[in-house]
């Protein structure tokens, strides 16, 4: 039973992912529920921190249920955490962690937003987090989500009376949520939105509240509730065929880079919002009571309400089609509305339902996926009528071009018709990149220019077509981006969204190099051309005490697509240094720096991200012992290359290889982050890790989470996880024992290794571990107690086990030089030169 639930899981996770790569097709089910909520004219606005902080249960509720307009607001994009599926950190997780909020929401039904506020890391107090973040910024946003959404009710995840209780993000996501309740009405703040949309009061806020902010089960059960709603969300929809918690629960499952993959739930389930300002509750269980949530609510609305109304209640499953006449109707009424905000957001859900119900197939294809500006792409668009309705093709018209296509043809049922257009790609068309990486970032915030972007989760497609065609002598246009449809033959049809690139990008095969000495090193750089003939030359920027050679190299490049490679050799200074090389492509006197990264993952679109193409070059004072390590991979870092950067043999030891006769040979074992959370084989082959300690053997243990670990026996003796960690990448750091080995050979460890770490020290110490451990460091955030478990060591037999929460894979990929020193003496330990240590 429990395999046929996992293969259930698994096929709705494809179907999914499938859906998100392609088009929306509403069938008859769909389409009812479109027009149900159609006739709702309510809002609701979920306010929290990060991607899977948000309650899917409440959205899918709130969507599918009360059928209110739903929007998650995400403050941040994810950037600062962990990415258990791919190598993928900081901005190209955000990438990641935005698409798939996007997948959940369109399981779930709402609506995605975000701030500028950037992901920076774990905070542990919203007076830190705001500083950082800029709270004005984030503040102004938070308010333009407000105007712009325009919700009836704002519902936080987190409580705003509880500062220092819970990562610092997310109670500051619910005190700015306080501030901008009463702040997004008033004309004298933020003024220069109002250039733009208009000021808004939301009715209601509330808190969504549950036992786990009370501790305990008991405790909720005891807390006073006079001022709280509740509603069960385990609600069935017989039109999906789902309960409103299967919903959710695959909605939440698209957060795989998180590891959120999960089995559904069904069964009531009570859900409780705490009341905190605005309009006052009279005592029913509506946290919409009071707000007249029907077509009533706006001028000019009954009437729509009407006529909509007798389409629901006699909708026709087997033929939609019959519903149009009254569609047009209520969408020509619905284009009369004074009301604004309400005429642009049911124009586009009536437009669907329009198109749903006709089963028209308007779609726009390229005959590639990418092109660069004034490059030639072809078109070619299909459009069918699968109804008896009477529909003309009046005519298109691309966005590209000044003038329309005039066509005037009859859509006969189901008689396909297809057009080709060949289009030159404008040279002012920006290239299809996350509009907030645009510019360099802070810290704590992204720079974005255009206040219409800030807020939405995807920057607007550069191409579109718009289709006008008549519907009973009326005008409708239909508007459909271009995309990208071929197929594989081990996957069938696929989807991608068509992109603008750069006519040529550059990428250099390591984001960091390490120099152990002074030594030469040959770099690769691969020129990628985004455009047919390419012809220029390249050459790299480089540090002033460092040297390149040759200065440039020519490079012709005929086919799209298609790369060059050119080697440099780059030579380090004799001592110390470190500083950043970017390659340099000069094509006709125009220059280009940009690499053009590419995200492939099944359950999320395709993505092109175009950042600067620079990597890190470190000549470091550093010596090692041993060559060969074995590195047993968790949920994804850059460990192993990094290694391999400064020498060493580095193999992977997959789980089932972890055995006696394939460990003996390697002079240190290095577990990958997490590796204890996500493989279920380390439960029985721990014992083999401890075996190869016990024989002589070094083993280093990175970080892993304190809940759900796979062994109850994660070391050779007592050691207990706790969530400490220091979150100040800046923080001091104490030796606690300056004649340990570890901190003596083979490099000399000081207080200036720790100097340029990013984002923490790390994350998840021990707190506890019996006498046999040796905690080598001491840190602490500022205005807590010292923590001493970032690196501790013990001897087990006639080996070290050692066991670190320092964040090594944050520091390899940022070049720290003092991380690599510091785990080159991890590898080294056992392997002392006595003689050397005594001198």
């Amino acid at each position: 039973m429990r395999q046929f639930v996992l293969c259930l899981l698994v096929l709705l996770s494809t179907i999914v992912s499938i859906q998100a790569q392609q088009p929306k097709k509403l069938n008859a089910s769909e389409i009812y529920e479109a027009v149900q909520k159609l006739n709702v004219l309510a809002s609701v606005l979920y306010i929290a921190a990060h991607p899977d902080d948000e309650n899917t249960r409440l959205i899918s509720y709130m969507a599918n249920h009360v059928k209110a307009r739903t929007a998650y607001l995400s403050l941040t994009r994810g950037d600062g955490g962990q990415n258990l599926i791919g190598p993928e950190i900081r901005e190209l997780l955000g990438v990641i962690r935005t698409q798939e909020l996007l997948a959940a929401r369109s399981v779930d039904g709402g609506e995605q937003r975000f701030t500028r506020a950037n992901d920076f890391g774990y905070s542990k107090h919203p007076d830190e987090t705001l500083k950082i973040w800029d709270k004005d910024k984030v503040l102004s946003d938070v308010i333009w989500a407000i105007r712009t959404f325009k919700p009836d009710v704002i519902i936080n995840r987190f409580d705003h009376r509880t500062p220092g209780r819970t990562h610092g993000h997310h109670t500051s996501s619910a005190m700015l949520s306080i501030e901008a309740f009463d702040l997004a009405n008033d004309k004298t703040k933020y003024s220069s939105h109002l250039n733009l949309t208009d000021t808004w009061q939301p009715k209601r806020l509330f808190f969504n509240t549950s036992w786990w902010f009370y501790g305990s089960q008991e405790n909720f059960e005891k807390a006073d509730k006079s001022n709280m709603i509740n509603f069960d969300v385990g609600v069935y929809y017989p039109t999906k065929g789902l309960s409103n918690n299967e919903v959710a629960a695959i909605a939440s499952s698209q957060h795989l880079c998180q590891g959120f993959g999960r089995l559904s739930q069904r069964g009531t389930q009570q859900e409780y919002i705490e009341f905190l300002k605005g309009k006052p509750l009279d005592g029913s269980n509506d946290l919409f009571s009071g707000i007249d949530t029907s077509w009533n609510r706006i001028e000019g609305g009954e009437a729509i309400g009407t006529i909509l109304k007798d389409i629901e209640n006699s909708f026709d499953f087997m033929n939609p089609s019959t519903h149009l006449p009254k569609l047009i109707e209520g969408y020509k009424l619905i284009q009369n509305l004074p009301n604004d905000h309400w005429k642009s957001v049911k124009t586009k859900e009536i437009l669907q339902i329009i198109e749903a119900c006709t089963g028209l197939y308007i779609e726009v294809s390229a005959n590639s996926p990418q092109a660069a500006p004034n490059s030639l792409i072809g078109l070619r668009m299909e459009v069918l009528n699968r109804s008896n309705v009477n529909i003309e093709l009046a005519s298109y018209n691309i966005s590209t071009m000044t003038e329309g296509v005039s066509k005037s043809l009859s859509m006969l049922p189901n008689q396909k018709l297809n057009f080709l257009e060949d289009v030159i790609i404008p040279e002012d068309l920006n290239y299809t990149t996350p509009y907030w990486l645009n510019k360099k970032n802070d810290i704590g915030i992204y720079h974005v220019e255009k206040q219409e972007l800030i807020g939405l989760p995807e920057t607007p497609r550069g191409i579109s077509v718009d289709f006008n065609l008549i519907m009973a002598k009326t005008p409708i246009t239909i508007t459909k981006p271009v995309i990208y449809r071929y197929s594989r033959p081990d996957k069938g049809e696929l989807y991608r969204p068509f992109e603008i690139i750069p006519q040529v990008s550059g990428s250099i095969s390591d984001k960091v190099f390490i120099f152990e000495n002074d030594q030469q090193k040959e770099i690769e750089i691969t020129v990628k051309a985004g455009k047919e003939n390419i012809e220029g030359y390249v050459q790299m920027a480089h540090p002033n005490d460092w040297n390149v050679y040759p200065q440039k190299q020519k490079i012709q490049i005929e086919n799209k697509g298609d790369i060059q490679k050119v080697v440099f050799t780059v030579i380090p200074p004799k001592n110390q240094s470190e500083g950043l090389i970017t390659p340099i492509i000069n094509i006709d006197g125009e220059y280009y720096t940009d690499e053009l990264i590419e995200i492939d993952y099944d359950h999320i679109p395709f993505q092109t991200v175009l950042m600067p193409s620079v990597s890190k070059v470190v000549r470091l004072d550093i010596d090692k012992r041993g060559n060969n390590i074995g590195y047993i991979e968790g949920a994804g870092d850059v460990v192993p290359e990094s290694l391999r950067q400064i020498g060493y043999n580095v193999t992977i030891i997959k789980p089932d290889q972890i055995a006696p006769k394939n460990l003996s040979n390697f002079d240190a074992i290095v577990v990958g982050i997490r590796a204890y959370n996500i493989l279920d084989e380390l439960k029985f082959k721990q014992r083999f890790l401890l075996d190869y300690v016990k024989e002589g053997g070094n083993l280093v243990v990175q970080y892993n989470t304190s809940r759900q670990l796979k062994t109850e026996q994660l070391a050779p003796y007592e050691l207990k996880l706790s969530r400490d960690r220091v979150t100040d990448e800046n923080a001091n750091v104490k030796i606690l024992k300056p004649e340990h080995p570890i901190l003596n050979f083979p490099n000399k460890i000081t207080a200036d290794d720790f100097d340029g770490w990013v984002q923490e020290r790390g994350l998840y110490f021990p707190n506890q571990w019996s006498d046999e451990f040796t905690p080598l460091l001491a840190m602490n955030d500022s205005g807590e107690n010292s923590k001493k478990g970032s690196l501790i060591v013990a001897k087990y037999g006639k080996g070290n086990y050692i066991y670190t929460g320092l964040s090594f894979f944050r520091e390899f990929p940022a070049g720290v030089p003092g991380a690599y020193r510091l785990f080159a003496n991890l590898l080294s330990a056992g392997k002392e030169d006595k003689t050397q240590l005594k001198n």
